[in-house]
């Protein structure tokens, strides 16, 4: 096991009990919506928490982007439609295949600022920029846009953003920006389906649209860090000059009979899935979600974290383009709208400084992407803490035994979690693109196109 310990990033103690882990059954389901849709026969595909932000990735798909064309714009559409979770002040992991079959990780989760105080350091643009110009075949520029468009002309809430708003109202209130986004004229949450818009963030994802990362961190960073000293944070000029996107071999095993690829040891998120996996692979799939569960539990107890949060400000998604490209994320906010705090004039919530009690997060975004026999491919990614690690470990270990994952209720494997747990894309004799049963996600593909 890694000497890299969990306990030693985080100071404040958690509130939830490690008890979530028991066995209870699956959380309900998407509670009568038509959101959550299985995708079978087609292998460009994209899945993820919020239905619109997967639309937007299957778009790219169908407009000739790859998977990280796809995967970058699932991303900032969900800083729009899905902001409690994801945003250009937040951070994340992923980890990418090109078609050649050469698979790499991209380490950009939310860093405390050199000087200390409550806001992380804004990492996801930088990661996903870099990412996107290394591996992405379309324009920067076009991978954005679909989320400016959103913010700027106005969405419908999705049943998924209106489920995960829920119990967030008092982090709402706190802050001006968040208020008048999501609480109506009484202080009440809005409706699903009510139309929303974030004209401040559409402004910045022009700027992140037009100048990239560099842009980001020259017109925007200004504001974040004078944003931060009024609030008596300590962002600085060097945070943003230091922020850089930590590219990396990611660590590899087998399991079963499949090769797989998951974060690197160095990070909390490397640390634990190292922990876990390699507990877990070296038990047999017939009890797939029970040996994940005491693979966790293990592995948690190795680390010292006796306890956890309940929500994480945490998400994650896959996306596969048909050509080998592939692509598991897993991004954070380190707590449901990270440090509930909006920068004047920017629309960009900041994300918690990975050393405040939320700063757990990080540890347990799992990306992982495995590659069997034939065309046998496992494209998933974990963020709902401990429980979303041992779910996306549960079916792993079963697909790696050679049993079939084709539909919602083959990825009901630990029980009740308190947030979404796993986003799931799986090929055997066919594709399917699997959401959180538990969830309002979505799971899309490009239709095919008819013959002449």
């Amino acid at each position: 096991m890694s000497h890299f310990r969990l306990s030693g990033l985080f100071a404040a103690p958690f509130a939830v009990s490690i008890a979530l882990l028991a066995l209870a059954g699956c959380r309900g389901g998407n509670g009568g919506q038509t959101d959550t849709i299985q995708v079978a026969g087609a292998r460009q595909l994209a899945v993820g928490d919020e239905p619109f932000a997967v639309n937007a990735a299957v778009s790219v798909l169908a407009q000739g982007g790859n998977a990280v064309d796809a995967a970058t714009a699932l991303f900032f559409a969900l800083s729009v439609t899905y902001p409690v979770a994801a945003g250009p002040g937040g951070g994340g992991l992923c980890i990418a295949r090109d078609p050649s079959g050469v698979v790499g990780e991209f380490d950009f989760l939310p860093r405390a600022a050199n000087r200390g105080g409550a806001y992380g350091v804004p990492m996801a643009v930088r990661g996903f920029y870099d990412m996107q110009k290394r591996l992405g075949s379309m324009p920067w520029q076009r991978t954005v846009s679909p989320a400016e468009a959103m913010a700027d002309v106005g969405f419908p809430m999705s049943q998924a953003l209106a489920t995960r708003l829920r119990g967030t109202e008092n982090i709402i209130r706190l802050d001006a920006a968040l208020a008048a986004e999501f609480l109506d004229q009484s202080g009440q949450l809005k409706k699903a389906g009510t139309t929303l818009t974030n004209p401040a963030l559409a402004r910045t994802l022009s700027v992140i649209r037009q100048e990239g990362a560099d842009g980001f961190a020259a017109k925007i960073g200004g504001s974040l860090i004078a944003y931060a000293a009024g609030q008596g944070g300590a962002l600085g000029p060097d945070d943003f000059a230091a922020a850089r996107t930590r590219q990396v071999a990611p660590s590899r095993r087998v399991v079963g009979g499949m090769n797989v690829s998951y974060p690197a040891v160095g990070t909390g998120a490397g640390a634990f899935s190292n922990s876990l996996l390699s507990r877990a692979a070296a038990s047999t799939p017939a009890n797939a979600a029970a040996n994940a569960l005491a693979a966790v539990r293990q592995a948690l107890a190795g680390f010292g974290v006796a306890s956890v949060p309940a929500d994480f400000g945490s998400t994650a998604f896959a996306v596969t383009d048909g050509t080998g490209g592939t692509v598991a994320c897993a991004v954070t906010m380190n707590g449901p709208f990270g440090s509930g705090r909006t920068a004047t004039g920017t629309g960009v919530v900041l994300a918690a400084s990975p050393t405040g009690p939320a700063g757990l997060a990080s540890a347990f975004l799992m990306p992982l992407l495995g590659q069997g026999g034939g065309n046998a491919l496992f494209a998933g990614a974990a963020a709902g803490g401990p429980n979303g690690s041992a779910a996306l470990t549960s079916v792993l270990l079963r697909m790696a035994g050679g049993a079939s994952v084709a539909s919602a209720n083959d990825i009901r494997t630990t029980g009740a979690a308190p947030r979404d747990t796993i986003n799931l894309i799986a090929c055997q004799s066919a594709c399917v693109a699997l959401p959180d049963p538990g969830a309002s996600g979505l799971g899309a593909a490009v239709p095919a196109q008819a013959p002449p």
